[in-house]
């Protein structure tokens, strides 16, 4: 089990987090938005300032060269400012500045420095690059790093190569060893998947209960906006669960990646299921006529997600979040609730039952009980 997050990042207060800072342009100069900003990244920061050092003295003091420049610069731009800082992508560009450095010293060694021996080295960075890597990243980082190789002279040859290599080695020594504790962003990041998830449900639940086609298509609009924040928290917790994989600091976490890996998967499902729901309601919706019942059914479903959202930072809220869409999901039988009404009103109910079974799953509960808890009909 793990802590709960500060309130501030609580599912239920990012839209007070959201009036409170300033939006538009006006945002990117607010000072509280640049103090989150470096909040954030104080881990990233504090990481890349620890191995550049630890790189640039190993080269200097134990090595004994005299400017081992790459042995910074190989670390700074292999660990960078990104979020995704796991040892696959911190290995990938790594090799990409060392392929970069040695077509570099290749060339110097046999043509020399010159402008037409940069021009020919960036050339050859690049298609080497490109032709081991699709990521265009790889081939970026390899042509700078060759460009400095190019451009600050040395006399012993392949000197800069073993600078790269020890940068390299300490960035990935640095990201098992003193890891960006990811599991609190991963949080927040599903955190604002539920909020959005429960803004998106709020405004079709009130498009049923008025009879609003206007809300409804808002409510459409909402819910094919999640796939975006679905597939950032993913690749959220691939990198977290990676980290916690290699770091003896973080491998007590690797259990709560998995759980909140299962919890995205099933809310993925439920984010598709709401979609068709979206569909369905804008059909419904083109009579003007409230629809209370299906209101209410969808509203104390998103109640239920409301409690997974919560079970983010404190797994004891799981069993209560079981229990409330259980309860709706037992009374979700279309025959019964909507045995008056046409056939379209029947499918919306319809609609709601495998979205009721994906956020049992999604707090816990076996596929197999879940299903088992709808009605058959």
């Amino acid at each position: 089990m793990t802590s709960a997050p500060p309130p501030s990042e609580r599912p239920g207060n990012t839209a007070a987090q959201t009036a409170a800072i300033p939006t538009g342009w006006r945002s990117r100069w607010h000072p509280r938005v640049g103090i989150d900003r470096v909040i954030v990244s104080a881990p990233a920061i504090a990481q890349i300032v620890i191995a550049a050092t630890a790189a640039f003295s190993f080269a200097h003091y134990v090595l004994g060269h005299a400017a081992p420049l790459l042995a910074a610069t190989v670390t700074v731009s292999s660990l960078g400012l990104v979020r995704d800082a796991r040892p696959r992508r911190v290995l990938e560009t790594v090799i990409g500045m060392v392929v970069g450095i040695l077509v570099a010293e290749l060339i110097v060694f046999v043509a020399g420095i010159g402008w037409w021996q940069l021009g020919i080295t960036l050339t050859a960075s690049l298609i080497v690059a490109r032709f081991l890597s699709p990521q265009p990243a790889f081939a970026i980082a390899a042509a700078m790093q060759s460009a400095i190789v190019m451009v600050i002279p040395v006399s012993v040859p392949f000197l800069r190569m073993i600078d790269g290599l020890v940068g390299g080695v300490m960035a990935l020594l640095v990201t098992a060893l003193l890891p960006r504790s990811p599991l609190r962003t991963v949080a927040r990041e599903g955190a604002a998947l539920f909020s959005a998830f429960d803004g998106a449900v709020s405004t079709l639940v009130q498009a049923l209960r008025r009879g609003d086609a206007v809300r409804a298509e808002r409510g459409l609009t909402k819910a094919r906006a999640l796939q975006g924040l679905v597939d950032q928290w993913r690749a959220g917790i691939e990198s977290g669960s990676e980290i916690a994989r290699i770091s003896p600091f973080l491998r007590r976490q690797r259990s709560e990646f998995q759980r909140q890996e299962r919890i995205r998967l099933h809310l993925d499902l439920a984010t598709r299921n709401l979609r068709v729901i979206a569909r369905r309601v804008v059909y419904l919706c083109d009579d003007r006529q409230p629809r209370p019942i299906a209101a209410d059914l969808l509203a104390e479903l998103a109640a239920g997600a409301r409690l997974i959202a919560e079970s983010l930072g404190d797994i004891s809220y799981e069993p209560a979040a079981r229990e409330a869409v259980r309860a709706v999901a037992a009374r979700l039988d279309p025959t019964v609730l909507a045995d008056r009404s046409s056939a379209v009103d029947q499918t919306l109910i319809g609609a709601l039952r495998p979205l009721a079974v994906d956020l049992m799953t999604a707090a816990g509960m076996p596929a197999d009980e879940a299903r088992a808890a709808i009605p058959r009909v």
